[in-house]
Parts: structure tokens; C-alpha cells; sequence
């Protein structure tokens, strides 16, 4: 059998892992990318010296011998790169000095909330249990990149059933109403602040603290833009080809068949399959002018709460905040207002544990915030104001450091500030949005689950990766959706479904 020749629409993490695994498999591939560099969401820039990250925090799949380390070995992205484990999650502080610390070591934890807070002692070891028996869940669903759907399931389903218990109870509360229980009021106010998303459920804390606590959840050196540059690498070395400022206008469409795409230059590719690692969105709506949708797929874009964009203040600064906790959440004197909308607190993030983020005694600091997308598609038609509005939350935001970290107001040399807009315009994220779907305690099934449907109805030859039918998104997930449509497209055209280690 020839080959069969692949479009695949985006250079992101989801659009380079599936021309990996394509490519491991024998298909041809082209990736149609509209910005002139890899990653998507998962990027960087540079400024003046400096470089601002916009995506990892930490990296499920980071420590050696876990599935999800696999797939970064086969996508080339971990070999040779240093991960650093923090000791610390983040720190939340208190107007009074109270701190509460999220360790990553669930036994250190444990005893530094006891400290904090003697009475919740029995809430504090139920939380802390919790933590200590998910830290055993990857050994008991074995490799996350192998076999999916019902084979796969029937085989793990006696090793998971310690689990389901623990599965189910915390899938249903959120962070929120678990905070509620302490009856210490700075850490019930505190604890739900680490995992700052509304509903935000339980068992996605618990995942991620037993993640980190197994030392598989790191932050790779060199940010999001060199990994994501390094999966690039490993795609051309495969045979895969890039394109980018390529921006695809329509998909081909031929008796129900996708058969191409056509790009905004009005330039037509062929290829005997397509698959879209795009906005989901701009995928059905505009590049299939939506007539491959159920009412199923159309009350998922009516209805499901999408993460929300964010505002991102990005400072380079002439000193070294190495001794300062490397991300730190705390009350402001005075809020902050951005997009109409009030904000008591501030996240705040130093990368001084990454060598490549700032000259040598300085720092690369971040602020984010969620924010609304409608206010800043209204205000982006009115540059001067747009402009201006970003200016004045740069100022608010400094003057608050200043207050926390006295000196650095005079210290800032580079002041960068995203928006919605940023997002959108680089990515063509629906509404700005940073994740796709919201992880919620009424959607974590949907994640926990098969994921939303790879394919279209009607439509042949045509596939979806990413965030967008992956709920929960994160660059482990998005890579194994790539992943798994490749698997999908090697079982319809009765080939072994083969993966290598870069």
C-alpha cells in the first residue's frame, strides 16, 4: 500500500505530536502552521534579554519510568533536558505573616497544615491520604500511552478498583467546598487559592500534588518554546515537513470526503486525510462552515464553560529574587481592576531557577490574571485606550510588588503585558481562551472518560486533536491526542500501530 499522504492544520503540541506518530507509522505529512514558529499556547518570547513564558508551569510526564514520560521520550522532548522538582508547589500568604506552603512531599505537608491549623487535624490527614494513595494510581492503570478503549480498560480494571472509591467521591467535590470543611479560617480561605478555577474538582488536586510528590511533574529547563521546538525537531527528523505562515481558510470537502485545504493565500493542498489540531471552534464554524455537527457538538460550544483568558504582566527586573519562593500568592492593599472586574489578590512567579530566562543576577517575573474576553475584543478596536489600559495595569501591578518586594518598582527594565487579544491573535483560541474546556466537577467525567469524539458525523478522512476534544487540555493530554487519532487512522487502514524512542 502507498502511503497515504496527511494535512495536519497546527504546529502546536496536538498537531506536532500527531505528525510524529504519523510519521513513525509510515503516513507522509505536512503541518500547515499560521504563526512562523512551533508550539501554540506552549511558546515563549524574548524581550530585551529576557524571556517570557507563557505556558509550562510543570510537566506531568517529567520523571522517568511513567507513561506519560514515554510519550515525551518517543516526541523527543525530554532527552538531555534538566528537570528541576520543586520542593514547594506555591506559597499562599496571609495579611496577618501566616503562610500556608503546598509541599510537594505530601508527608511534609501534612505536618506543616497540622502546624497551621491543630484543630482540622482529621480533615488535614483525609486530604493528605487521599494525596498518598493517588501517588500509586499511574502504576495501577500501567502505561498511560498504551492500549485505550475496552481491551485496554477490562485490563486494568482490577488493579484500579482500590481507586474508584476515592475516584468518585472527589470527582464530585470541589476544591471550594472541601476548603469549607477547615474550621482554621486562614486555611480555609488559603487551600482553595493553589487551585484558583471555579469548581475546580478535588481529584485534580489530588492528581496533580500526587504528580508532584512522585517527582513527575518538574519544570523542563529552558521553558515552553525550546520544548516545544524540540518535538519540532523530532517531527522533521521523522521526515515531516513544517509550513509555516500558512494559515488554512477552508478545509476541501468532497462527497462527504475531506480531500485539502485551502490557505487564506488561496492556495489549495491535497492530501488523502486531514486533521485539524486547530481552534476547535474555528475548525467546525468557519473551516467546515458548520455542517459536520450533532446537536451534541453544538451544546458543547453552547454550553460548557471554557478556561478563562487571561491577562499576563511580564517584568524583566535587575535583581535576583532566587531567595524569594518561586511563586507566591498573596492579598493586596489595594485591588486591582482589570476588565471591569476586581482583584483582592495576586499570583506572583519568579524563574530564577531557570538559568535561560534572564541574565545572569536577574529575574524574569510574571503576574496573571483571569480576565474577560468580551471587554478586551470591545477595547482592542480602540488602540489608544487599548494601549493605555494595558499601561495602567502594568503601573497597578509594579506598585503592588513594590509593596511586597520593596525596591523592585526602580529595578524593572522590560515591561510586557498579554491579553486575550494576544491569545487570539496568535493562536486563534476561541474567545482568547488558554485551555479549552473547563475542568469542572460537572465535566471531569468527560476527561476521565474517552475524551470527546476524534471524528465529525458525515464527514470521512478527517480527524480533531487537541484541547478542544480533550477536555481537561495540558501538553501530556494534547500529546497523547495526537497520539491516539494515529492509532485510530493505523487500525482503519489495517496497519500495526508502531512507536519508537527518539
Amino acid at each position: 500500500m502507498a502511503d497515504k499522504s496527511v494535512i495536519i492544520i497546527g504546529a502546536g503540541i496536538a498537531g506536532l505530536s500527531a505528525g510524529c506518530y504519523a510519521q513513525m507509522n509510515g503516513y507522509h505529512t505536512r503541518i500547515l502552521e499560521r504563526h512562523d514558529k512551533p508550539g501554540g499556547l506552549c511558546t515563549s518570547w524574548k524581550r530585551k534579554g529576557y524571556t517570557f513564558d507563557g505556558c509550562i508551569h510543570w510537566l506531568v510526564g517529567s520523571g522517568a519510568g511513567s507513561g506519560f514520560h514515554r510519550i515525551w521520550q518517543e516526541l523527543g522532548a525530554v532527552q538531555g533536558r534538566q528537570i528541576v522538582d520543586h520542593e514547594e508547589f506555591m506559597r499562599v500568604e496571609g495579611a496577618d505573616g501566616k503562610a500556608f506552603v503546598v509541599y510537594t512531599n505530601a508527608g511534609r505537608l501534612e505536618q506543616h497544615m497540622k502546624e497551621l491549623a491543630p484543630p482540622d487535624a482529621r480533615v488535614i490527614e483525609e486530604f493528605c491520604d487521599a494525596v498518598h494513595l493517588f501517588t500509586r494510581l499511574g502504576e495501577a492503570m500501567g502505561d498511560a500511552a498504551g492500549a485505550s478503549g475496552l481491551l485496554g480498560g477490562i485490563r486494568a480494571a482490577p488493579r484500579m478498583l482500590p481507586f474508584m472509591g476515592a475516584l468518585r467521591k472527589y470527582s464530585k467535590i470541589s476544591v471550594q467546598d472541601f476548603a469549607a470543611r477547615f474550621s482554621d479560617p486562614f486555611l480555609g480561605q488559603a487551600f482553595p487559592t493553589a487551585f484558583d478555577l471555579p469548581d475546580f474538582p478535588m481529584v485534580a488536586m489530588l492528581m496533580t500534588l500526587a504528580w508532584m510528590h512522585n517527582r513527575d511533574a518538574g519544570y523542563p529547563i529552558g521553558g515552553s518554546l525550546a520544548f516545544a521546538q524540540a518535538i519540532e525537531r523530532r517531527y522533521r527528523h521523522l521526515g515531516g515537513e513544517v509550513h509555516y505562515k500558512s494559515r488554512v481558510e477552508k478545509i476541501l470537502v468532497e462527497n462527504d470526503c475531506a480531500v485539502g485545504v485551502r490557505l487564506t493565500d488561496g492556495t489549495e493542498h491535497r492530501a488523502d486525510i486531514v486533521i485539524s489540531a486547530a481552534d476547535g471552534h474555528a475548525t467546525l464554524f468557519d473551516m467546515l462552515e458548520g455542517r459536520y455537527i450533532n446537536e451534541r457538538i453544538r451544546r458543547y460550544y453552547d454550553e460548557l464553560p471554557i478556561f478563562p483568558p487571561i491577562v499576563q504582566v511580564s517584568l524583566g527586573v535587575a535583581r535576583d529574587l532566587s531567595p524569594e519562593p518561586h511563586m507566591i500568592s498573596y492579598p493586596l492593599s489595594v485591588p486591582i481592576i482589570i476588565a471591569g472586574e476586581v482583584h483582592e489578590g495576586m499570583g506572583v512567579r519568579h524563574f530564577c531557577y531557570d538559568p535561560t530566562m534572564a541574565p545572569p543576577g536577574k529575574s524574569v517575573v510574571i503576574v496573571m490574571f483571569g480576565s474577560n474576553y468580551e471587554y478586551w475584543s470591545e477595547l482592542y478596536g480602540e488602540r489608544e485606550r487599548y494601549d493605555a489600559e494595558k499601561r495602567q495595569i502594568a503601573s497597578a501591578v509594579i506598585a503592588q510588588l513594590e509593596k511586597r518586594f520593596p525596591g523592585i518598582a526602580e529595578q524593572v527594565e522590560v515591561v510586557d503585558v498579554a491579553t486575550p487579544m494576544t491569545t487570539e491573535r496568535y493562536t486563534g483560541n476561541w474567545q482568547g481562551s488558554i485551555e479549552g474546556w473547563l475542568i469542572t466537577t460537572r465535566t471531569i467525567g468527560m476527561m476521565m472518560g474517552k475524551g470527546m469524539d476524534k471524528m465529525l458525523p458525515g464527514l470521512e478522512d478527517f480527524y480533531m486533536v487537541g484541547q478542544w476534544v480533550e477536555p481537561g487540555g495540558g501538553l501530556p493530554t494534547v500529546a497523547m491526542s495526537g497520539r491516539k487519532v494515529i492509532k485510530i487512522i493505523c487500525k482503519r487502514d489495517k496497519r500495526p500501530f508502531v512507536t519508537q524512542v527518539a
